[in-house]
């Protein structure tokens, strides 16, 4: 099989992944507080990932001179995925993954801000575009406070998300993935305890097979998808990433027999269609 078959395959696998994740934490959500499941989707990854990085290459690993990069990436993560897992307890399970993928929307005029990049009004038309498709996912004539709170909520993690793409082209940082992954998994664990411990909640029996299930998939994904993006050109594979949505309607509707209305339709064709446009005109940070 070629690498860009074998990519894009990885890619899709990844999304599966995540949104059966998605799936979990809206499962969860109602009985156990965010804080709680933030911080035992960061430590139980953490179990996860460290075995297989020693396996594979040893100690030798996890050395790094960049421990500071690692921690701003894990606090802005970290921050990402409090904003993710309140909207996915809040808001069907697609719209919380469609206001995900706005992420790449907010790269360019963060990358224009901070890193003085120069933006075509190609992408300024595909921003425009995905934000259009925002407004008719909140309805704003039906929409309520809590409405605009629980999207808002899911933009704020997709902006953090993108910040986190940006922090790391700033840093300027080559470092191996499992790397990456272990400690970002080590410092959002350290991050998020405090605040875990303080509303703590212990899961039943049954919510700790859910919750090792829910580590095991973003921690598989992870290594999925930058597995996708080592053997095969971004640009070519980039667009799988939309399939996500595809998986998270089906589950919405076979799990928690989630409608699709009029307006999730024309969302994500505004975003995904967006998105696409704008994945054509650049190169991913």
């Amino acid at each position: 099989m070629s690498p860009l078959y074998r990519g894009a395959a990885c890619v899709l696998a990844g999304e599966m992944l995540l949104a059966i994740m998605g799936a979990i934490i809206k499962y969860l959500a109602p009985d156990l507080p965010n804080a709680v499941l933030v911080f035992l989707r960061n430590g139980l990854g953490l179990l996860i990932i460290t075995p297989i990085v020693l396996f594979q290459t040893g100690p030798s690993a996890l050395k790094t001179r960049h421990l500071r990069f690692h921690l701003m990436r894990a606090v802005i993560g970290v921050s990402a995925m409090y904003c993710y897992f309140f909207s996915l307890n809040n808001l069907a399970l697609t719209e919380a993954v469609l206001l995900k993928l706005t992420a790449p929307f907010f790269i360019p005029i963060i990358a224009l801000l901070w890193l003085k990049e120069a933006t075509s009004s190609r992408i300024w038309l595909t921003i425009a575009i995905g934000f259009a498709g925002v407004l008719v996912l909140l309805d704003p004539q039906t929409a309520g406070f809590d409405d605009y709170l629980f999207v808002a909520a899911g933009m704020l993690g997709a902006l953090l998300g993108a910040t986190a793409k940006v922090t790391i082209r700033r840093m300027g940082v080559a470092e191996p993935s499992a790397r990456i992954v272990f400690y970002f998994g080590l410092f959002g664990s350290l991050v998020t305890a405090p605040a875990a411990i303080l509303g703590w909640v212990t899961p039943t029996t049954s919510q700790w097979f859910w919750l090792i299930g829910l580590a095991a998939c973003a921690t598989l994904a992870q290594m999925l998808i930058t597995t996708a993006y080592r053997i095969a050109p971004a640009g070519q594979i980039g667009q799988f990433t939309y399939s996500s949505v595809l998986f998270a309607a089906l589950l919405g509707w076979v799990v928690f027999l989630e409608p699709t209305t009029q307006e999730q339709l024309i969302g994500c064709i505004l975003i995904v269609g967006a998105g696409l446009m704008n994945l054509r005109q650049r190169q991913p940070v």
